[in-house]
């Protein structure tokens, strides 16, 4: 500024110049734009490799497995967990996106549990591992696996499986609650078990679609599943808008009190074989989760027939109306029941 006084003092022909120039200069701008606006930075959202972006702002991001809004997806722990009257209460169940119901031998049924959009901090009773869990689980991905144990000769398949080995014989996180009998006492820590499958894969699709229930459909305020040894009753309650669960003709509680509620249920037919790994020498059963066949999928008090395909153990799983369309789920936990089918393609169920 000084240099500019001293330059107008001594050269006043120049400054008219100058201003000259400068107003001739500000004109031709004035006329190319007008002065840019300042500058807005907003954050944008980066998914993992395994996530897809969020399409447009209005949609938000939800979980795969439940259909519900979550605010990131995250490592998928599976716990096997057992269902014989001594196992009973549960622990964390209600928490879990999924729950398949699997036949085992001597005619019942465990859990296979499947937890990532809210994982509880203690899940059990934990108990071993069969050989049709493998198949279940490939479509996951490469999913934390914790369980009790497994026949001598399928332990060392279930290590070296696609699956993130959390065997508590091998694995910090187990404890026993000494208030129970065992072997139907011993509880996984989940905090720990996530710390020990930081490269587990993350939530992702496996076939679920959410939305719209389908054209049609059943009206239906009970249904009954049975099993050689076991039975499962889901009835709809129209104040919760969920399914609540009896199993054996006893309401199926959780061990915070709460009875076991699902807001959709998968009833899905498929061959049960037997497996090549005996359990106390016996071939337990081994229900095929690769194919297709019929399901019944029950939402909202009413009832839907349609089908289910899965063409390669690492594929996911579709479900479709009988008219070929998506077979939508509500919102919320899922039930998958996996059980026989006959020659007509249905189980010996009743409603």
């Amino acid at each position: 500024m000084r240099w500019i006084r001293a330059h107008i003092v001594a050269t006043a022909s120049a400054v008219v110049i100058v201003v000259a120039a400068g107003a001739a200069a500000l004109l031709l701008v004035g006329h190319k734009s007008p002065a840019p606006p300042r500058r807005v930075v907003r954050p944008i959202p980066v998914a993992s490799p395994a996530v897809q972006p969020v399409a447009s702002r209005s949609h938000r991001l939800v979980s795969p497995f439940t259909g519900e809004p979550v605010k990131s997806l995250r490592r998928i722990l599976a716990v096997k967990i057992d269902n014989i009257v001594y196992a009973r209460p549960q622990t964390g169940i209600n928490s879990a996106d999924i729950v398949y119901v699997l036949p085992v031998e001597g005619g019942l049924t465990r859990f296979l549990t499947i937890f990532s959009s809210h994982v509880p901090p203690v899940i059990g009773p934990v108990r071993s591992a069969r050989q049709d869990d493998l198949e279940l689980l490939h479509q996951f991905g490469r999913p934390g696996f914790a369980f009790s144990g497994a026949q001598p000769e399928l332990l060392p398949v279930v290590e070296r499986a696609h699956v993130v080995n959390l065997y508590a014989g091998v694995t910090n996180g187990y404890f026993r609650d000494n208030s129970r009998i065992a072997p139907y006492n011993l509880f996984a820590e989940s905090k720990v078990l996530l710390a020990e499958s930081r490269h587990a894969s993350k939530a992702h699709s496996i076939g679920f679609t959410f939305g719209a229930a389908p054209a049609g459909g059943s009206r239906l305020k009970s249904k009954t599943v049975t099993y050689p040894s076991a039975s499962y009753r889901f009835t709809w309650s129209p104040a919760r808008k969920r399914w609540l669960v009896w199993i054996d003709g006893s309401r199926a509680m959780t061990s915070a009190g709460k009875q076991m509620d699902p807001t959709t249920v998968v009833i899905q037919y498929t061959n049960v074989i037997t497996s090549v790994f005996r359990e106390e020498g016996l071939r337990p059963p081994y229900a095929e989760t690769v194919g297709h066949g019929s399901v019944l999928v029950l939402r909202n008090g009413r009832a839907y027939k349609g089908h289910w395909s899965r063409p390669g153990q690492y594929r996911g799983t579709t479900f479709t109306t009988d008219g070929g369309q998506p077979l939508h789920f509500a919102p919320g936990q899922v039930w998958v029941v996996l059980t026989a089918k006959n020659k007509a393609g249905f189980n010996n169920e009743r409603q």
